[in-house]
């Protein structure tokens, strides 16, 4: 075993072992959970992709976030069904590697794609005119590739500063996939300069997003404050409040998942906050897009307007 020194090749994944008594229950409620986001995001991408009306830059980035919630929650939730109904799963040091890597590599685009389409919101809203000049396709397509670049980066540097530390304490993980605190748990090597290098990356990629979705918004409140009508307020408020929706939910949990270390949580919490970031959130955001956005409901009625048609022939 680990205890007596040895090097960890692979982590027992003890899942959610608060819940034990409720596990057959609860394995059937994130099948659910699972399954719902998968087919929700799935039918918004083939939503997005099969209406000319939504080939718009905005519809363009908001493509990626639906494909970036299914790898999420298929990198982790998959993993999670198997432990509640096994009551553990063993996991190499590979997987437990590459499952770092991508979960740090999804959770670090879409901050950068959530800002990334603030910003496009901003021009839209506030230089209408010059949208289509500023906003071309190449720019489109440069702003979300520094979006991954920019999370690539940092997951290959996240990554390895977690993985150069010797693990040796133990390999019974208590949690439900391969997350940095239950990592660190079980180091039997110095951890603070690594340490110090990863929170400075999450705080640089979580102040630079927020920073500019901040920015973005005082441009974009600066604006509807000066429409004249309560019409125009309305409609231009409407067309951000979906997303203005999604941001508060991913920041809001992504900023107390890194505070809650400092905040005297306990691990039952640390699950729970990490059951609704992986589970509920991907679950939420195809809903928020598609029941707060009227183009994405008319759309929706196109859609199934032509199948009642093709089925009726």
């Amino acid at each position: 075993m680990a205890e007596n020194g040895t090097v960890v090749t692979e982590f027992i994944l003890m899942g959610l072992q608060l819940w034990a008594e409720l596990q057959m229950g609860l394995f059937f409620v994130f099948l659910v959970l699972y399954l719902i986001p998968i087919g929700g995001n799935l039918g918004m991408i083939a939503l997005i992709q099969s209406d000319r009306r939504l080939q718009t830059s905005m519809y363009f980035f908001l493509s990626h976030l639906p494909f970036l919630d299914i790898c999420y929650s298929s990198i982790i939730v998959p993993q999670l069904l198997e432990t509640l109904g096994t009551d553990q799963m063993i996991i190499t040091f590979e997987h437990c590697t590459i499952q770092f890597f991508f979960v740090t590599l999804c959770a670090s685009t879409e901050c950068f794609l959530l800002a990334v389409m603030t910003y496009d919101l901003c021009v839209a809203v506030s230089n209408p005119l010059l949208y289509a000049t500023a906003m071309t396709p190449q720019t489109h397509l440069g702003l979300v590739a520094r979006a991954y670049g920019g999370a690539m980066v940092n997951s290959v540097i996240r990554t390895g500063c977690t993985f150069s530390i010797s693990f040796c304490k133990s390999n019974r993980m208590d949690f439900f996939f391969c997350d940095l605190p239950s990592l660190l748990k079980l180091a039997c090597s110095e951890t603070r300069s690594r340490e110090r290098v990863i929170y400075l990356l999450a705080f640089l990629v979580i102040t630079t997003s927020v920073s500019v979705i901040f920015i973005s918004y005082l441009f974009i409140i600066r604006t509807i404050l000066k429409i004249r009508s309560a019409g125009g307020k309305a409609k231009t408020f409407s067309i951000c409040a979906s997303h203005i929706m999604a941001v508060a939910l991913f920041f809001g949990t992504l900023i107390f998942i890194y505070l809650k270390d400092n905040m005297g949580k306990s691990l039952g919490e640390d699950k729970i906050v990490s059951v609704f970031y992986t589970v509920v959130i991907p679950m939420l955001n195809p809903m928020i897009y598609s029941l707060r956005n009227k183009e994405v409901k008319e759309a929706l009625k196109r859609v199934l307007n032509r199948m009642r048609v093709s089925q009726v022939e």
